[in-house]
């Protein structure tokens, strides 16, 4: 028992320590947002001659055309949409290492999400609440590509632990006497390795074939920093840049909706031959919430895909990517959360200590 708890703290470390090094690479961000950008309103003394005269590894990011009067308003919104994530997450993730009782493959999952929706948030909301508030909206071109990175890896690891947590899912309706001894420790650590891995490879090949390409412009006519963005920033010949997106993304979306499908309908098939009132009851329970905030996912995800063949519509697109980041990374820790008894009874353990101790 005790090496199976350290075996359980050891992969949780590795969760965490993979949140760290995301954070750590976000650090210019954060410092641009609480330093840089308010020192930029209380003083505005820089001109837009001065803006101008920035190149080389410079780019500047085009953004939202905010009015000033909705400035504010928008970056506090931001604001409470990233500390409510910030504070959901990282309390899933602080409930499932502190109770013992939670360490079990099925977690593990969970962290996986958590993690995932981190870093994602991470990457983008600081940065874009630091250009909404400042008039100078540059980065540098090694920052973009991080963020570039993280961001596409981000989505791709999203769509492969849903998958996952479908397969999961899948077991644990269709298979229930069978789930402990199918989705081990083992198997859900192999499984979580696969998607990671995965999302890694295609995206490093991805973000590759930008990074070699010679630039001649320096504005990003984006509000963030994606794979068509910066390979928009060349002149060269692009070609290869397309074939492998769409090679990039047709495999991701066929894995994805591929998985998705022929487990649902599985499950389906299975509720529909037993006609068993609890097992339907429980199958839609589990499975109706992860099926609306994977087609939240994927509708967003597709139509910033779309729209990026479409310029006459560029805040669509940039509201269409910002939501695919915000929306399942709040609710994926509320409804997870809330819909897993052991998870949902220990929290509200925590909230009730919290409170009689205020």
């Amino acid at each position: 028992m005790r090496k199976r708890h350290q075996f359980y703290f050891k992969i949780i470390s590795l969760c965490l320590s993979e949140l760290v090094f995301s954070i750590f690479v976000c650090i210019p961000y954060l410092r641009r947002l609480f330093i840089f950008s308010f020192a930029d309103i209380l003083t505005n003394e820089k001109t837009m001659e001065e803006n101008t005269s920035v190149v080389g590894d410079t780019l500047e990011i085009q953004g939202f055309d905010i009015s000033p009067e909705l400035t504010f308003p928008l970056f506090f919104l931001l604001l409470f949409v990233y500390c409510s994530l910030l504070l959901s997450n990282l309390g899933v993730l602080a409930v499932i290492i502190s109770e013992k009782s939670l360490h079990q493959p099925m977690y593990l999952l969970f962290c996986n999400l958590s993690v995932n929706d981190l870093i994602g948030n991470t990457v983008l909301l600081p940065q874009l609440m630091a250009h909404i508030l400042s008039t100078e909206r540059f980065i540098t071109y090694s920052q973009c590509v991080v963020q570039a990175f993280y961001s596409h890896t981000f989505g791709s690891a999203s769509h492969m632990i849903l998958v996952i947590m479908a397969i999961d899912r899948y077991v644990a309706i269709c298979h229930p006497l069978r789930y402990s001894s199918i989705m081990t420790t083992r198997a859900v650590i192999g499984l979580s390795v696969v998607a990671w891995g995965f999302s890694l490879v295609l995206v490093s090949v991805l973000i590759g074939l930008t990074v070699r390409l010679t630039r001649c412009r320096s504005v990003l006519q984006n509000a963030y920093c994606d794979n068509a963005s910066l390979f928009k920033l060349s002149c060269e010949n692009v070609s290869v840049n397309n074939i492998y997106g769409l090679f990039f993304t047709v495999l991701l979306f066929t894995c994805s909706m591929g998985g998705i499908l022929l487990t649902y309908v599985r499950i389906a098939v299975i509720c529909w031959m037993r006609k068993n009132k609890e097992l339907n009851s429980r199958a839609l329970q589990t499975c109706a919430s992860h099926l609306v905030l994977y087609l939240i996912m994927l509708w967003s995800g597709f139509l910033t895909i779309i729209l990026h063949r479409f310029p006459n519509y560029p805040d669509l697109r940039k509201i269409a990517y910002i939501l695919f980041h915000v929306v399942p990374g709040n609710l994926n820790p509320i409804i997870y959360g809330m819909q897993t008894t052991s998870l949902r009874q220990k929290i509200t353990q925590l909230l009730r200590k919290m409170v009689f101790t205020f």
